[in-house]
């Protein structure tokens, strides 16, 4: 295929290539100040478990994770799991991989959000209960989810 101006093309795609390496890089930044933003969080509590300030509420409330980041996140830990997990276990590995020391409450709040997530997919028929836990903790027993089968 020949273009009729190949420098504007290739100029093109070298700025597209260009802006998409920038948002990679402010994708990892964001992540860290996030990371950040969490370990303070927790130290503010150390020394006062009740403290309540209007920042760090509308932070955890609204601009925990970008749309659509939760649902990515469960659903590839569903591929590749070896078996059904549950709502918990997606919640602890959420909260590894954002590298968050949380709190049962903290937990807790977490796995609401990854509950209406599972909610959602199930709903849009992306995934099935599969049973009950028989082995949990004093919070359990918890519902065991998976990738629904096609067919």
């Amino acid at each position: 295929m020949t273009y009729e101006r190949p420098n504007t093309v290739s100029g093109l795609v070298a700025k597209h290539k260009e802006l998409c390496d920038l948002r990679d890089r402010y994708k990892a930044e964001i992540k860290k100040l996030t990371v950040d933003i969490d370990h303070l969080d927790a130290c503010i509590r150390l020394f006062d478990p009740n403290a309540d300030t209007y920042a760090i509420k509308e932070y955890v409330t609204k601009y925990r994770a970008e749309k659509g980041q939760v649902k990515r996140f469960v659903l590839a830990q569903f591929r590749e799991a070896d078996g059904p997990l549950t709502s918990r276990q997606i919640t602890e590995a959420w909260a590894k991989d954002r590298g968050l020391a949380a709190d049962d409450a903290t937990l807790t709040t977490l796995r609401k959000r990854i509950g209406a997530c599972i909610k959602a997919c199930k709903e849009q028929g992306l995934v099935e209960g599969v049973g009950m836990t028989t082995d949990h903790d004093a919070h359990g027993p918890y519902k065991l989810w998976q990738v629904r089968e096609s067919g």
